[in-house]
């Protein structure tokens, strides 16, 4: 049975309320940016994610806390320990059969920082510029979804079928521990919307390039470089060789991005030197240009410059693009209606930096990112938000969610 309908709150309604929450906003952001909360500091990340989840357990929320354990081979000394994962799940009243859509906002909370520099960079109020550590990544686009949940909740929007927020612990390194979350809650819902902050222009981030890293290994063969020179196979000058080959990969299709960030080789300047590693990063904005790029990589190891050396290829780590996809710009014409009704010019870029965005894409789910308010200057000390951009993008992103929600916006790849 189709649920009774509800007139929908206006996006100029959903304004008035998103501004009127904004004092509060700033408050909770002042009390965030000073807890430490750095990707290896857990009992900073949990006390982040205690305030987080009594602030959607207060919007009705069911919260489950993943606690990430160490994987099995987890090498002594090598593994470190990190906050946990908040998955929070708030039922609509709008089933799917009668269109309801499951929606999932996600966030992290873990910064960059070292213990201590929320004391030595305090949170600050600079004119309309907030200023602290993770100001805008990510606690700035954190507290934008949780404001744009109570918009909702204050005007009765329950046309939807699931609401998911997923906060995650160490976005920051990569999620080595919260990405198989990550990527089972996404395969549960119909859209993601990412809670970075957007652009420093005010752009959306429609595409995120995927990552993969490599170590290659050259072994040479050992000689004495002053009596027998002849008899060694140096595997520093095919190292150098390849260096050379591996960045001349450099732009060939789907925006591919290759550096050779690590070289090592040799112990002493007598001996014709015997094993040379690099470490190698790969960048594209297509699965099919990682695909690609992974082959280029394998066919220039498979014939080294110096005789006598082979290469050995080990790929160490995958995060998929997030690509820009039909589904996704259909995601983004949404977005652009409820902004136009805002008033509020909106763009939307690619970038080369990744996040829990990518391992949602890859799970196969339409994903928009940069929906937190403006911001910039991250991971650095000179990271600031706008806080005079809070009010129009919480109400963009309540607006967002009861669109999508109700599915009024055409699903498909």
């Amino acid at each position: 049975m189709s649920a009774p309908s509800r007139q929908r709150p206006r996006p100029a309604e959903l304004l008035d309320t998103a501004r009127d929450l904004k004092t509060r906003y700033l408050r909770d952001l002042a009390e965030l940016v000073g807890i430490d909360s750095g990707s290896y500091s857990p009992e900073g990340v949990n006390k982040v994610a205690d305030w987080v989840q009594a602030r959607l357990e207060s919007l009705a929320f069911t919260v489950e806390r993943i606690s990430p354990l160490p994987p099995d081979d987890a090498a002594a000394g090598a593994y470190h320990r990190t906050g946990d994962v908040l998955v929070a799940r708030r039922r609509g009243r709008l089933a799917e059969a009668d269109g309801g859509r499951r929606i999932l906002l996600a966030a992290h909370m873990d910064t960059v920082f070292e213990e201590g520099t929320a004391a030595e960079r305090p949170f600050a109020l600079d004119g309309t510029l907030a200023r602290g550590p993770g100001v805008s990544d990510d606690k700035g686009g954190l507290l934008a979804g949780l404001a744009a949940l109570d918009v909702l909740r204050r005007h009765g929007v329950e046309e939807y079928a699931e609401l998911v927020f997923l906060a995650t612990p160490d976005e920051e390194i990569g999620a080595p521990h919260s990405r198989p979350t990550t990527e089972a809650v996404a395969r549960d819902v119909h859209h993601a919307l990412g809670l970075e902050c957007a652009r420093e222009n005010g752009d959306l981030v429609i595409a995120r390039k995927g990552v993969a890293d490599f170590r290659l290994v050259v072994t040479g063969r050992a000689a004495h470089a002053g009596i027998e020179p002849e008899r060694g196979a140096n595997a520093a000058l095919a190292a150098a060789h390849l260096v050379v080959a591996l960045q001349a990969l450099n732009g060939r299709g789907d925006d591919v991005t290759v550096n050779v960030g690590v070289v090592r080789a040799g112990s002493r300047a007598n001996i014709v030197c015997p094993q040379a590693t690099l470490r190698l990063e790969v960048r594209a904005a297509t699965a099919a240009g990682m695909r690609g790029a992974r082959r280029a990589v394998e066919a220039a190891a498979a014939r080294p410059a110096v005789p006598g050396t082979t290469v050995t290829v080990e790929q160490l780590d995958h995060c998929p693009p997030m690509e820009d996809t039909a589904a996704s710009r259909r995601m983004l014409a949404a977005a652009g209606d409820a902004a136009a009704a805002l008033g509020l010019p909106l763009g939307a870029a690619a970038t080369g930096g990744v996040g829990d965005a990518n391992l949602i894409a890859g799970a196969g789910v339409p994903v928009l990112d940069g929906l937190g308010p403006v911001g910039g200057a991250d991971h650095t000390p000179q990271e600031w938000l706008d806080t005079a951009t809070v009010a129009q993008r919480v109400a963009l992103l309540a607006s967002l969610i009861t669109t999508l929600g109700a599915g009024d916006h055409a699903d498909g790849a």
